[in-house]
């Protein structure tokens, strides 16, 4: 299947912004008159507000689905900026006027900034998942509400996007929380690395000297990762420390940037807004992200921030400081925290489904009034509330206590979770197949009967079948997509036999696992299972984060050579015919010949090769459809003809097959009715583990009608050959 790269969150995707600290100390909403700009002075500086809304309003409308800003991710990019230069800049101006920075005063204020809003935002997007998202996603989303409030899901999205499974999974109704989480993560280090620096280092200019190194050993890894793990790269903090860094830097600076020419200044800020513009156009989800292309938002964002300073009416704050923009930048935290959680459950609530465009975007735009009531009611009322004034232990209890409120209020909901919508009990499809003097014609009945309610007997379950994993992924034998070597022997079936079969290919081949595991073992089979994700068996390169799949292309070479060296009976080959082609051709030829060229190879020690066509595919990812349409399961279905993602390709394997005298088995006919339908439900069995996958407990069910194919093949003990 394709993998949809999670270097922008699953929106596709999902990029959010972080929080925004007040750039004066005590000033309520961020609101005031105007004033003289100042650069880490205490001035307000009303670009800054603007800046703010430009970021935030790029990012909702990117997540709405505006696609002439597919690259508004890059918001949370320029407010990550913002926040090391307005932090850094509040910590310096206490050193100065204190001759001390006090952690829990400062650490106080960050939680009576943040925690308030977070954890009203928190709570009601746990009720709203439980009430509008469905039973299937809640115990994860219960999961990511906790992390949430804990400023630590990053790092479960970042982990989660490593899984391949989950390219297709919705996204998490939580997963902006990931950019509070990083900030929030930083400035757990920097104030104390702050601190150190100002009591070693007299002179600002060896003060960035430990930040410098920091943020160069955070860019190179963001570098490394964006290449190959790119959602360790997104979500993680060790990857997005720079983009502080560089905000930090320029607040150390802040004392020479009104020294800058007025026209130089004025031009500097223009072009940092045009960087941030143009990255927000030209950007989309399939550009590798952060790496080299965060370069330009956060150089723009730092261009701005610095040219403000000096540019009076000339630069770019002519426009940022504009009163709608101040406006929306004093509301840009709270907006940011409803906007997501709005875009995702209300098409849902409404039942329009989690792709409507328009309706996303009047949703978000709809977050503009809970942020403004959630600043005068809830986060100013509490962060200037004269019980905390001067009392930092009293801020910092008062917020441990909000995050873990909201911790509380998902553990207890996750006891309780959302109870799914079951029809009458349907034939059990494995019993039934299993006890057939005939499976085949058995199942073509089960699958002649439509089932449209979910079945109260659902075998596996719902969840089981969305996240349970045969031995083949548990055990570790089907390879990420940067493994390269097999590790594990990967022998199943009967371990000590003399005749051998072997699995290759990519994730379409593994999930035959379980019924050609049983098959092995009763009749006395080796298996061995060689897969790799989204790696196919046809020389081909193709296409993976931006570049070339190399590690297929070395991974398919080893493992072809250790195939030929071992001269098993049979090669049950297999993989999705969705990809990519890297550079030029067409497709379906280039395919085809480096199909032929593979079937050769295999052949020449007189293995037979059997080819399993792809599976049809589901409209969508067949799990959550069904639990969204639990009374209408035919609105998940799909007709035959419109099942193969690449029915070309599908031609050119069928071709090359022929051509090389290698055996094609086509699955249409066990997943699909004699009318054309392909249902996501047979009997009381999910058929798709998602979007692409057949599920465990339907290939496990099939493993009668694969046997009866397999024997009149090739004889219990693979000595036949077809057609002989």
């Amino acid at each position: 299947m394709p993998v949809r790269r999670l270097v922008h969150p699953p929106r596709p995707t999902s990029e959010d912004v972080p929080s925004v600290p007040e750039p004066r100390d005590g000033a309520p909403g961020d609101h005031g008159k105007p004033s003289a700009p100042a650069a880490g002075g205490a001035g307000l500086r009303l670009d800054i507000q603007g800046l703010r809304a430009v970021a935030v309003t790029l990012v909702v409308l990117g997540h709405s689905g505006v696609s002439s800003v597919a690259g508004g991710f890059v918001g949370v990019d320029v407010f990550f900026v913002i926040s090391g230069f307005l932090i850094t800049s509040l910590m310096l101006r206490e050193w100065r006027r204190d001759g001390r920075i006090s952690l829990g005063r400062f650490y106080a204020r960050r939680a009576l900034r943040l925690l308030p809003a977070s954890t009203l935002v928190v709570v009601a997007t746990l009720a709203g998942s439980w009430l509008f998202l469905g039973p299937l996603r809640f115990a994860d989303y219960a999961k990511d509400a906790i992390a949430s409030a804990w400023y630590v899901v990053n790092f479960r999205l970042a982990e989660s996007g490593t899984d391949y499974f989950n390219t297709d999974v919705p996204p998490s109704p939580f997963q902006h929380f990931w950019s509070l989480a990083v900030e929030e993560q930083f400035y757990l280090i920097w104030p104390i690395v702050l601190i150190v620096g100002l009591k070693l280092f007299r002179r600002r200019v060896l003060l960035a000297i430990p930040l410098l190194t920091l943020a160069v050993a955070s860019f190179a890894l963001s570098l490394h990762l964006t290449e190959t793990s790119p959602s360790w790269a997104y979500f993680g903090s060790q990857a997005r420390i720079w983009e502080l860094a560089v905000g930090a830097l320029l607040a150390l600076a802040a004392h020479r940037l009104d020294d800058i020419p007025r026209p130089v200044a004025a031009v500097v800020s223009w072009a940092g807004l045009a960087a941030i513009a143009y990255a927000a156009v030209a950007f989309d989800e399939s550009t590798p992200f952060p790496g080299y292309n965060a370069v330009i938002p956060v150089a723009g964002a730092a261009a701005v921030l610095a040219g403000g300073a000096a540019a009076g009416r000339w630069g770019a704050g002519a426009v940022l400081s504009l009163r709608p923009a101040v406006w929306i930048g004093g509301v840009s935290y709270a907006w940011y925290l409803w906007h997501w959680p709005l875009i995702i459950i209300v098409p849902a609530a409404a039942g329009f489904g989690e792709k409507d465009g328009p309706l996303r975007l009047i949703a978000a735009l709809g977050g503009i009034v809970l942020a403004w009531a959630t600043l005068h009611l809830v986060e100013n009322p509490m962060r200037f509330h004269r019980a905390f004034k001067a009392r930092a232990r009293r801020g910092l209890s008062a917020g441990l206590g909000l995050s873990a409120v909201a911790a509380a209020a998902a553990v207890l909901a996750a006891q309780f979770p959302p109870a799914l919508n079951e029809g009458a009990a349907r034939p059990d499809t494995k019993e039934t197949l299993a006890t057939a003097s005939d499976p085949r014609a058995a199942l073509t009945e089960l699958l002649r009967q439509p089932v449209e309610k979910l079945p109260s007997n659902l075998t596996p379950s719902m969840r089981d079948t969305a996240y349970e994993r045969s031995a083949v992924y548990t055990d570790g034998c089907a390879l990420t997509m940067t493994g390269t070597v097999q590790t594990q022997p990967c022998l199943y079936g009967d371990k000590d036999a003399e005749r051998s079969v072997v699995l290759f290919g990519d994730s379409h081949v593994a999930q035959w696992f379980p019924a050609l595991d049983a098959i092995a073992r009763k009749h006395h089979w080796k298996l061995y299972s060689f897969t790799k994700n989204a790696c196919k068996i046809s020389h081909i390169t193709i296409e993976w984060n931006g570049g070339p799949y190399s590690t297929c292309d070395d991974w398919r070479a080893v493992t072809i050579e250790k195939i030929r060296k071992m001269k098993p009976e049979l090669v049950i080959t297999s993989s999705s015919n969705s990809a990519k082609l890297y550079g030029e051709g067409d497709m379906a030829e280039v395919w085809g010949k480096g199909q032929a060229e593979t079937y050769r190879m295999l052949q020449e020690g007189g293995t037979r090769v059997l080819t399993v066509l792809d599976n049809p595919w589901p409209k969508n990812n067949a799990v959550d459809c069904a639990v969204a349409h639990p009374d209408s399961l035919s609105d998940c279905a799909r007709h035959r003809s419109q099942a193969d993602r690449k029915p070309e390709v599908t031609q050119a394997i069928r071709e090359a097959a022929a051509a090389e005298d290698v055996t094609v088995l086509d699955p249409y006919d066990w997943i699909c009715a004699p009318s054309g339908t392909c249902p996501t439900v047979v009997g009381n069995t999910m058929v798709y583990r998602d979007f692409g996958h057949l599920a465990d407990g339907y290939v496990e069910a099939l493993t009668p009608v694969v046997e009866d194919y397999l024997l009149e093949l090739y004889g219990e003990d693979l000595s036949r050959r077809p057609g002989a």
